[in-house]
């Protein structure tokens, strides 16, 4: 089929963002993958057809998020104006993820993980569900193998710790702020009569600065999944 296939070692990478602002966040969390078995894998992206054919056999699969970006990592891999599709499926974030290679889907998945390459620079795109537009793959060449190492993500992110976040950024840049102003500028009973349309307005204004910043979230490294 005239494919040319690239060895990839055993490496570490870094999936996901670890910023939660609406304009310069991604999909979350940042997380660390340890991929320790050899494999091989596409040069280029492949075409659908094509590699269909393939999958069919035993010892071809679509790349996984992981295993393209330790490729790319170990520059094997290259592409030029096309839109790849990876084995990932997710719906929000990456919690419950396995990260050991192997392809991560989530039960209620919305969204295929892929890759868009424009004069040789790639940057990941997510597809939507009933989106086939994309004519290209990513193929990887391996042993079926379980790793049995099951570094596993949180199921889900620590909600009381974001909820008291939230809480104090309201109250520092929002609530606060509004009643200094009152104070300095209102009526004097504005304060006593307004409190409810200060504090909403405070909450407001804290929830609004999300498009713009939210303190980072930790990166999950593989000594902190569980086992």
């Amino acid at each position: 089929m005239g494919i040319t296939w690239e060895k990839v070692t055993p490496g570490t990478i870094i999936l996901g963002s670890n910023d939660r602002s609406v304009l310069f966040g991604g999909i979350g969390p940042r997380h660390e993958n340890v991929i320790k078995y050899n494999y091989e894998i596409s040069h280029f992206p492949i075409e659908k057809n094509k590699a269909n054919e393939l999958i069919d056999l035993e010892e071809y699969f679509l790349a996984s998020e992981a295993e393209w970006e330790l490729a790319k990592k170990q520059n094997r891999i290259f592409g030029d104006n096309e839109v790849e599709e990876l084995g990932d499926k997710i719906r929000s974030s990456y919690w419950n993820k396995q990260c050991d290679g192997r392809i991560f889907i989530d039960d209620n998945w919305v969204m295929k993980v892929g890759r868009e390459w424009k004069n040789g620079v790639s940057k990941p795109v997510y597809l939507g569900k009933d989106e086939d537009t994309q004519d290209f793959v990513r193929i990887v060449k391996k042993k079926k193998c379980d790793t049995n190492t099951h570094k596993v993500l949180p199921k889900n992110r620590d909600i009381s710790r974001l909820l008291i976040e939230e809480i104090v950024i309201s109250l520092v840049f929002g609530i606060l702020p509004s009643f200094i102003w009152a104070y300095f500028n209102a009526s004097g009973n504005y304060i006593i009569e307004g409190w409810l349309n200060l504090t909403f307005g405070g909450i407001f204004i804290g929830f609004f600065t999300i498009i713009f910043w939210r303190p980072k979230t930790k990166t999950y490294k593989i000594n902190d999944f569980n086992i």
